[in-house]
């Protein structure tokens, strides 16, 4: 019986076949690593390991070092129970086709798992041959524009690795910027000076003030102040009070 892994993209293959430009190597190492993916297998690669590849993966460089390269399809593919072809044409076989936010929750769930999941890239200039794709028992297929579908390779592995992240967490909140907000004494401070400067300025009458202040108040209110923005008003209304305008008017 099958295992829950730590991480289910630690289950995920990505496998290149027969790619013939190193940089293209290394620029797939960068996407994957972008997205938490490790495991690269190479298909007989014209050259590798090469310095280009190095270069374009820009902090990558472990992806490569751990790259695992095999002569055969079949045996990058050895032990998985998921293996996915990529594949912008028509296809005669009659297997599952995806578009790949299709595709990454079903992966996902098997990698959870536990099993092995692949997902195969085919050469630059013609893609991956029939041999190849028949090999496969699912298809993927990257939408694009139909008067112009170029997707060089590592934008397509980019894509496939988004959408694999995103199934496992779309969650974004550890980015989100956590400021201290204004504690309530502050805001009443804040609201006294703002008064304070609008009659100065003979923008408030306090004898006939009308509905001025609570319209401020509800206005501020409509948003959380912080400490840091209430400290910027409290310091342009010291500036107003203290500046040439009230000087001159002194």
């Amino acid at each position: 019986m099958n295992k829950p892994v730590s991480h289910p993209l630690d289950q995920v293959r990505i496998v290149l076949s027969h790619t013939s430009l190193a940089r293209n190597i290394g620029s797939v190492a960068r996407a994957m690593k972008t997205m938490g993916l490790s495991r690269l297998y190479l298909v007989n690669p014209k050259r590798f390991p090469d310095d280009e590849a190095v270069t374009l993966a820009s902090g990558a460089h472990d992806i490569l070092e751990q790259a695992i390269v095999v002569d055969t399809l079949e045996a990058a593919l050895a032990g998985c129970t998921q293996t996915v072809a990529t594949c912008p044409r028509v296809h005669e076989l009659s297997v599952p086709r995806h578009n790949p936010r299709q595709i990454a929750p079903i992966l996902i769930e098997r990698a959870q798992l536990g099993e092995e999941v692949a997902i195969v890239f085919g050469t630059e200039m013609s893609g991956m041959t029939n041999e190849e794709v028949r090999s496969c028992n699912r298809l993927v297929t990257i939408p694009t524009n139909p008067d112009y579908a170029s997707l060089n390779l590592a934008q397509a592995v980019q894509i496939l690795a988004y959408e694999l992240r995103c199934a496992v967490d779309d969650d974004i909140s550890h980015l989100e910027e956590k400021p201290q907000l204004a504690a309530h004494d502050d805001i009443e401070r804040f609201y006294a000076h703002l008064e304070q400067t609008l009659v100065q300025l003979e923008f408030l009458n306090p004898d006939n003030p009308k509905r001025l202040m609570p319209r401020l108040r509800r206005m501020f209110g409509r948003i959380q102040l912080e400490k840091l923005e209430v400290d910027i008003w409290r310091g342009i209304l010291r500036a107003v009070q203290e500046g040439p305008y009230q000087k001159k008017r002194d």
